[in-house]
């Protein structure tokens, strides 16, 4: 089980670095969304199940699609430069780290040996209580840190568009 730990550390490290280091913004999207999914199987294998469903809802769906919705807002002419470079090469990387990390997941169903936790049974209104009482000022901070962020991609979006015809 600790091997497992270390290689999808390993796979999340990798992964991290093609994200911090590659040119293109959307190829560094697909290293990204691998790193979110090997962060998700290191949870589960520490036994934070609920952990590793969030980070692949949240982190690994909906705020992927944010950001890929923000790069393309971003360079509405780079949908021509794009196909030149999702070429099959450029999924070869993120693919051959999936593979390892589906080689992982494969591994643990076939061993059987799943973390094991003891769950107490919560009610929606402890964890609604829990999030949004201590940290409700966070919460809304957060708010009103990414909805300008997003109002400034559009409009820098809208004034290339308006440049350039």
């Amino acid at each position: 089980m600790e091997i497992l730990f270390y290689i999808a550390a390993t796979v999340t490290v990798l992964a991290t670095l093609r994200v911090i280091t590659h040119v293109h913004p959307v190829h560094a999207l697909l290293y990204l969304v691998v790193a979110l999914i090997a962060l998700a199987f290191i949870f589960y294998l520490l036994g934070a199940q609920f952990a590793a469903a969030l980070e692949i809802i949240i982190y690994g769906g909906a705020i992927m699609v944010l950001f890929i919705f923000v790069v393309m807002l971003l360079g509405p002419l780079a949908a021509e430069q794009e196909k030149s470079w999702l070429t099959p090469g450029a999924w070869i990387g993120p693919s051959i780290l999936a593979l390892v990390l589906l080689g992982e997941v494969g591994y643990l169903i076939a061993v059987g040996d799943h973390p094991v936790t003891i769950v107490a049974e919560t009610q929606q209104k402890a964890v609604s209580i829990a999030l949004y009482g201590p940290y409700i000022i966070a919460v809304e901070l957060a708010s009103m840190l990414l909805l300008p962020g997003l109002i400034g991609a559009y409009h820098l979006g809208r004034r290339i568009s308006r440049e350039d015809r």
